[in-house]
């Protein structure tokens, strides 16, 4: 049997550095700590990414990659299920990660490179919700007035970036915890598409309930 070759050395620092960063944080994690938790050298680490910003966009720009390629499927939802499907992917990667959304404020006034880039997904968002309104309306699930959609989609883009932030906020200690992911992911996804309920035909705001069941409830 041939053995696998094994993973370079940047590619397994982006690995742990994005888990510690999950798990603890950007602010909190050193590449002091990124080194000792891979059993390097510092000097070895600084080879591959000279700086803890470089370790922040290499990270980025895997992220906006996976990222972009559900966006530009959204155009191709048409119904509830369709919807809910997409939303529940796109939360699942902001959910691989989640550092970045965690600690956003802190991350864009540091790294200029970062803010423009972060910028541009939000518009590339935007774009995405927008034509998923459009393809819904087109299909016969929503009725839209087209001077309500831009607000609308402003509106999915702004729980969709900022669930998690209000999941942490509300359960700090428990709430970012890999154990808890698929409740909270289902939780905003539910949330952003409860947004188009009073737009979606009976039929299909009759589905919307029993697909977000309980997860469009209060969380205690």
């Amino acid at each position: 049997m041939t053995k696998k070759p094994p993973r370079r050395t940047a590619e397994r620092i982006l690995e742990v550095t994005l888990d510690l960063f999950n798990r603890f944080g950007e602010p909190n994690v050193s590449t002091t700590l990124i080194s000792a938790e891979m059993g390097i050298s510092p000097g070895n680490l600084y080879y591959h990414y000279p700086a803890k910003d470089e370790l922040i966009n290499a990270l980025y720009a895997r992220y906006e990659q996976s990222l972009t390629e559900i966006l530009m499927a959204s155009d191709d939802v048409r119904n509830v299920e369709d919807a809910w499907f997409f939303m529940h992917t796109l939360f699942e990667r902001i959910w691989h990660h989640r550092f970045l959304y965690r600690d956003l404020s802190d991350l864009l006034s540091k790294n200029r490179r970062l803010e423009m880039q972060f910028q541009h997904m939000v518009r590339q968002k935007s774009r995405a919700i927008r034509a998923m309104l459009d393809a819904m309306g087109r299909a016969g699930s929503l009725r839209l007035d087209a001077r309500e959609l831009d607000t609308t989609a402003n509106c999915m883009v702004v729980v969709l970036t900022y669930w998690l932030n209000f999941e942490y906020a509300r359960d700090p200690r428990r709430a970012l915890e890999p154990e808890n992911a698929q409740a909270a992911l289902l939780r905003g996804a539910a949330h952003v598409l409860n947004l188009l309920a009073p737009y979606m035909e009976p039929a299909q705001r009759e589905h919307l309930l029993t697909l977000t069941g309980a997860y469009g409830q209060s969380h205690p």
